[in-house]
């Protein structure tokens, strides 16, 4: 396991028991993110670094008991937290790397992925494994229930034009990685990128 996995583990590892209670509020952000992917009865979509699942009810709501929803994570305590809010009714959890995953090619109809392009260890190829799995025309959400300068400021650290997630970075970020921007918000209350799989 390389040491970006390690430290990845390590860190959410030590924060999945209180996780949750960490962030009470973050419930309406997530619901609202996902209804933007526009999912359809019965679609299929993957929750990419699902960490305790809050995600995925919304994520069924939105497919339906006829879709599919698969929330993969690194960290096993992030699952193990998953199972215990009893999130794992609403989608199937896997343990396994945004990198390296153990799905067909355009077998899926979008990606959810909540905080986690600041934890990608190659971003370009680890975004074209996502785009892997999308068909095309398949979206693409990236998504943090707080903006940037919120997110730095809790972190008690300054905002920085090298963030993947300015704009002027993740855009030619996601058009080399087989995606196409198509919406961009980042404001105190949620930062939301969404982005459409390329033919």
């Amino acid at each position: 396991m390389s040491d970006d996995h390690t430290h990845v583990q390590e860190f959410f590892g030590a924060r999945a028991a209180d996780w949750d209670s960490r962030f009470p509020d973050d419930g309406p952000a997530y619901t609202a993110a996902v209804a933007e992917l526009g999912l359809s009865d019965g679609a299929r979509v993957l929750d990419a670094g699902c960490g305790t699942g809050r995600a995925l009810p919304p994520l069924r709501a939105a497919v339906g008991p006829s879709g599919l929803v698969v929330g993969a994570d690194l960290t096993p305590a992030m699952l193990q937290a998953a199972v215990r809010a009893g999130r794992d009714r609403d989608g199937r959890l896997l343990l396994a790397d945004v990198a390296a995953l153990p799905l067909r090619s355009r077998s899926l109809d979008a990606v959810f992925a909540a905080g986690l392009v600041a934890h990608l260890p190659d971003p370009p190829a680890n975004l074209r494994q996502l785009a892997r799995v999308v068909r095309p025309g398949g979206v693409l959400a990236l998504f943090h229930p707080i903006g940037r300068a919120a997110l730095a400021a809790r972190q008690g650290r300054r905002i920085t034009p090298d963030d993947l997630r300015a704009e002027p970075r993740l855009r030619p970020l996601l058009a080399g990685s087989g995606w196409r921007m198509t919406s961009y918000v980042d404001e105190d209350a949620r930062f939301l990128a969404l982005a459409v799989r390329e033919g």
